[in-house]
């Protein structure tokens, strides 16, 4: 028998150390580090490798074919449906629609499947697939917590698809500690990693998120899993934007839009015009930037205000874009163009709820802070794209044509774009007219004439 043993993980980063520290070595997160205890094991007899397989063998071999959710937004995040064996991390804040989403997927894959909720029973499992109008005669439901007889159902009934509903209250007889802790969340999703690649089926696990809007655990549960979705939501909306931030078989950050309503999630197919449907386009400090998602443009308001500080120190909010660049874009306006934003608060908005980390966005939120503060409106036919650099210059930014094309078909007639970008055109004619700028007061100079 070994002895126990007792180490110091993070549940940030997942790393382990012999001793205890109040700032992780790795992360530098503080109070990160938890004790476990390693169970103790017998000692098991030696095991046979597992042969390996030439390269061309395996080429030569048909590839599996995806499983389409019918859910044509959730397709696309996946990368055009689930890959059997594959594992899945599906987070997401509390009532944000998660079992909601994996119910309407086990019901469109059409695919033997089992559902296994350790926090619901069956019967309360029943009642929201009643209330989804959720109808599967290859669904299985299950309210087990204890992952080995989660295993042996599994085992039993060799389903296709499993959804675990969520791994932060399953927990291993393996471990000896509570369910949800560090350990018992790394030793339940080594077991199911295990599962997929040996009987090749495909598993979702549900996971829970921390205040911080990350996935609550071990960082290693996101390394070891094949795709991490983000179901993204906010109660003051009732539209619900799937991200992946991890896809080893896809596009990573791809979105798909749903909008939450009685019956589930209801597909966005033109997301554009919901970001976009109340926009004033009279209104100083308002902008229109065509972001890229993945492989989906979606045109996103962006919104500004600039007033006078009413205290010492002006006040700098933004909301879906990063804090740090946006005061990087207010310095170039006070260097580079002299319009002074020392003593004026700043306050930018993305609408309906974007997240958006694309640089070419630096041109609209640049634009719509200095229509802002001069008080006048931008060209509501107009659409920005550019990043902006420390000198002032407008740089070049990547896919500029998908960009331009999804701006057209919603009805904008022209676009300052990059004058790089501008020589990289392939079409001739986009059905928009093209005005390159090479810098910010450039730009400024053309859109306020």
């Amino acid at each position: 028998m070994k002895s126990e043993k007792t180490i110091f993980m993070c549940s940030s980063c997942g790393n382990d150390y012999p001793k205890w520290h109040g700032q992780c070595p790795a992360c530098k997160e503080w109070g990160t580090l938890n004790e476990f205890k390693e169970p103790k094991r017998k000692r098991g007899k030696s095991v046979t490798p597992k042969e390996s397989i030439s390269l061309n063998d395996i080429l030569q071999t048909n590839p599996r074919e995806r499983m389409p959710t019918r859910l044509k937004e959730a397709d696309r995040v996946l990368g055009g449906g689930i890959l059997p064996g594959s594992l899945i991390l599906l987070g997401g804040s509390p009532g944000v629609g998660k079992s909601t989403l994996a119910l309407q997927i086990i019901q469109g894959a059409e695919k033997k499947s089992l559902y296994v909720s350790a926090e619901e029973s069956e019967e309360q499992i029943a009642m929201r697939a009643r209330r989804l109008n959720v109808m599967s005669d290859t669904m299985q439901l299950s309210g087990e917590n204890h992952m080995e007889g989660i295993l042996n159902q599994i085992t039993l009934l060799k389903p296709e698809l499993v959804v675990i509903d969520s791994i932060q209250t399953v927990y291993s007889g393996e471990v000896d500690s509570l369910p949800g802790s560090v350990s018992q969340i790394r030793e339940c999703g080594q077991q199911l990693l295990h599962t997929c690649k040996q009987f090749g089926v495909a598993v979702i696990i549900v996971g829970h998120v921390t205040k911080e809007g990350v996935i609550a655990g071990p960082k290693m549960l996101e390394h070891m899993v094949d795709t991490v979705l983000y179901l993204e939501g906010d109660d003051r909306y009732d539209h619900r934007i799937l991200r992946s931030v991890k896809n080893r078989f896809g596009a990573t950050h791809e979105v798909g839009i749903f909008r939450m309503e009685e019956k589930g999630m209801i597909e966005v197919e033109n997301p554009s015009e919901i970001f976009l449907a109340e926009r004033n386009t009279d209104a100083a400090g308002t902008a229109v930037f065509p972001s890229l998602e993945g492989t989906r443009p979606i045109l996103v308001e962006v919104q500004a205000l600039v007033s006078n500080a009413n205290f010492g120190t002006p006040q700098r909010n933004v909301n879906g874009f990063d804090y740090r660049r946006l005061s990087m874009l207010l310095a170039v306006l006070e260097k580079r163009l002299n319009i002074p934003m020392g003593m004026r608060d700043v306050f930018v908005n993305l609408v309906g709820g974007m997240k958006v980390d694309d640089p070419a966005a630096d041109l609209s939120i640049l634009s719509a802070v200095a229509s802002s503060a001069w008080d006048k409106p931008v060209n509501a036919d107009t659409v920005l794209i550019g990043e902006v650099g420390l000198a002032g210059e407008v740089r070049s930014v990547s896919r500029v044509e998908k960009r331009l094309k999804e701006a057209t078909a919603l009805g904008f007639k022209k676009a300052l774009i990059p004058k790089a970008s501008a020589k990289q055109l392939t079409a001739k004619s986009l059905g928009i007219q093209i005005l390159p700028v090479s810098t910010v007061r450039e730009a400024l100079n053309k859109i306020f004439d």
